[in-house]
């Protein structure tokens, strides 16, 4: 049975949570860095019940090393539970889970499409406000063992060294363009090898050849993204030196897609496990 937030935590206590993980977030870098062995989750958007799940599935933290790559909101109907938990795992093991901001963690968007309302449901609008402050302030990226690199959306134009992304000042809120937009937004594709205009009307689509050059330019092996719902959870590209990985199943109620998160053992290699 679906229990709502406001029955269990109150409004003092939801802000105090905030406040407490968005100064964390500025301890960290832009580009968090961690080590394997760990899992890296895609889009949740706001299914907490297929959370827990995950979690009841592949074991917990602290017990489990996990990597989020943004998008906890918008979409299902449990955003604010789904950051809570988050949240309050990030401030009671910060070195045993680390979050990535995607493009529902913005304004422009997650008062469009559900945060927004969910939040003055529950709460008022008043912590809406506070949760945007708190995306301002969340790392865009990850560098696993120095040889993954992993965001929400996709690789930039301007993504030639790895302290471009360090260098981001943050609280930051994205613009129209930029290597913000990119990391939060970009996809993949297989129609080419260059950089395309994307069909979501902002950022870029990149192809194979973008990836394999960003991978010898940054020194890495492979990217991890997020951002598209893929059918079987997953999806590698790029002569699999990029995969998509979705971690919310039956996407929206309108799909019938499984979920997905990838697993780095300790040795590097890549498992997935799909539900």
């Amino acid at each position: 049975m679906d229990i709502c937030i406001v029955h269990v935590i109150s409004f003092p206590e939801i802000v105090n949570i905030i406040n407490q993980v968005s100064a964390v977030f500025m301890t960290e870098s832009n580009l968090c860095e961690c080590e394997v062995p760990i899992k890296v989750v895609g889009d949740i958007h706001a299914q907490y019940q297929d959370m827990n799940r995950l979690f009841d599935l592949i074991g917990r933290v602290p017990q489990e090393k996990f990597l989020f790559l943004g998008d906890y909101v918008d979409r299902g109907p449990q955003g604010l539970e789904v950051l809570t938990l988050l949240f309050a795992l990030k401030l009671r093991y910060r070195d045993r889970i680390f979050l990535l901001r995607g493009n529902h963690e913005t304004p422009s968007v997650n008062k469009i499409y559900g945060f927004y309302n969910e939040c003055v449901m529950k709460y008022g609008a008043g912590i809406w406000w506070d949760y945007q402050a708190c995306f301002n302030r969340i790392p865009l990226a990850g560098l696993i063992s120095k040889k993954v690199l992993c965001m929400h959306g996709g690789l930039s134009p301007e993504l030639n060294h790895l302290d471009v992304i360090r260098n981001i000042p943050r609280p930051c809120e994205p613009l129209d363009r930029g290597l913000l937009i990119d990391l939060t937004w970009a996809d993949p594709t297989n129609k080419g090898d260059g950089w395309f205009h994307s069909i979501r009307g902002i950022s870029y689509m990149f192809g194979k050849g973008v990836v394999q050059q960003a991978c010898q330019m940054l020194g890495i092996d492979l990217v991890i993204r997020a951002h598209q719902v893929v059918q079987d959870g997953y999806e590698m590209m790029a002569g699999r030196r990029l995969i998509t990985v979705f971690s919310a199943p039956n996407y929206c109620g309108q799909f019938t897609n499984a979920a997905a998160i990838v697993c780095l053992d300790e040795d590097m290699e890549v498992n997935d496990c799909c539900w």
